[in-house]
């Protein structure tokens, strides 16, 4: 049951099965574009260098991780402070539980808590789906309130294959003239994550 399932802060003793769950991404589908699966340790490096800023999740049941999900800056220059890029990956054998929109929902708590007002996911997208890459993502996104904001074609090029990408977007707050700065995740006050139902370890 998803009700089950607990959300907690990653943590980088996470990180061998974190990247368990990513290689068959890297190495069997075109849904992340990396080539090569990175080491442990520059794992655990991104893990560390997201959390500095960032909100990181894992999934877990009964002490077993299910997915992850975390946010990135956008673009990455002062303007789009407001606004962060949304990934997330899942057990291969673990999908279409509620684990996704579960920690999809957690992230965009803490998001507005952040004082983020956009969201972004970039996503891989074929012409005509294949055994790489389906459009399930972009559904999933869709079914999340994210929208199409803008195509790139053919631009990714994967298994000898070139594949579009698409970026969908989901605004979460409104847009003030002088907007709250953006509150590191580590500076949020616990009590709000525990508000939205995450175990800051």
């Amino acid at each position: 049951m998803i009700s089950d399932i607990k959300l907690r802060t990653a943590r980088t003793e996470d990180a061998e099965k974190l990247l368990e769950i990513y290689r068959p991404y890297v190495e069997k589908t075109a849904i992340s574009f990396e080539y090569e699966v990175p080491s442990l340790d520059e794992f655990k490096g991104r893990i560390i260098n997201t959390l500095k800023k960032h909100p990181y999740l894992v999934a877990e049941k009964d002490g077993e991780i299910l997915g992850y999900a975390y946010t990135s800056d956008f673009v990455g220059r002062v303007a789009y402070d407001h606004s962060s890029e949304m990934t997330i990956y899942l057990d291969e054998t673990k999908r279409k539980m509620g684990i996704g929109r579960k920690l999809y929902s957690a992230i965009e708590g803490i998001c507005k808590a952040q004082n983020i007002t956009n969201l972004y996911a970039c996503i891989g997208y074929p012409e005509t789906e294949d055994e790489y890459l389906t459009k399930n993502s972009a559904e999933f996104h869709a079914h999340l309130g994210y929208r199409l904001a803008g195509k790139f074609y053919n631009c990714g090029l994967k298994f000898g294959r070139w594949y579009h990408m698409i970026w969908m977007e989901k605004i979460i707050s409104t847009h003030g003239a002088a907007p709250a700065p953006v509150i590191p995740f580590p500076e949020l006050d616990r009590k709000v994550l525990l508000e939205i139902g995450v175990q800051d370890s």
